[in-house]
């Protein structure tokens, strides 16, 4: 897997104080992506063990909330192969990090065993251990820069935990529109 950018210190992408992780690779294509030179799997620079361990030690201080993943799609299949075992290393190393991911694949495509493009034997194991999906392709006519953490008015912002909890989608307090910046 190759990645794009790590952010460290980003608070555009989550709640708090975060590590923001770009991974490479997308099959979306989304018309209006912010993000259009990950969609190439060879994008930025290879995952290394090096690359891990900053993201670790990033994790590491008080004041740092937690793990953003975004791409590109961390929710390719081939992605999910080294996004696996990074939160699972989180999950043990520094547990107090809460992990959000961004995906433009529905959470009922990712929950889909049947749907190959996305669901793969990394994908229940990578959900059960992040607190949020902001699920959905970003859709240019829908886009609303009103919203909090999401583009366009189609995507979701999903409490991972009580949504696998209740059996049906729960969407999170954060999944709101950003009244502060109203005149």
């Amino acid at each position: 897997m190759n990645y794009g950018q790590v952010y460290y210190n980003d608070v555009a992408n989550g709640i708090g104080c975060r590590t923001a992780f770009f991974v490479s690779g997308c099959t979306h294509h989304c018309k209006g992506c912010f993000n259009e030179m990950t969609w190439d799997f060879n994008y930025g620079e290879p995952y290394t063990k090096e690359v891990e361990d900053d993201i670790l030690k990033s994790l590491k201080p008080d004041y740092i909330a937690g793990l953003t993943i975004l791409g590109g799609e961390p929710m390719e299949v081939i992605n999910q192969k080294e996004i696996r075992p990074l939160i699972e290393r989180i999950k043990k190393e520094v547990p107090k990090a809460t992990i959000w991911i961004y995906s433009g694949y529905l959470w009922e495509e990712l929950t889909d065993p049947n749907n190959k493009r996305c669901h793969s034997e990394d994908t229940d194991a990578i959900l059960s251990m992040i607190d949020v999906l902001v699920d959905g392709e970003f859709v240019e006519a829908k886009r609303d820069l009103m919203l909090r953490f999401r583009g366009s008015s189609n995507q979701r912002v999903i409490d991972v935990p009580e949504t696998l909890k209740t059996g049906s989608v729960v969407l999170s307090k954060y999944n709101d529109r950003d009244t502060s910046r109203q005149g």
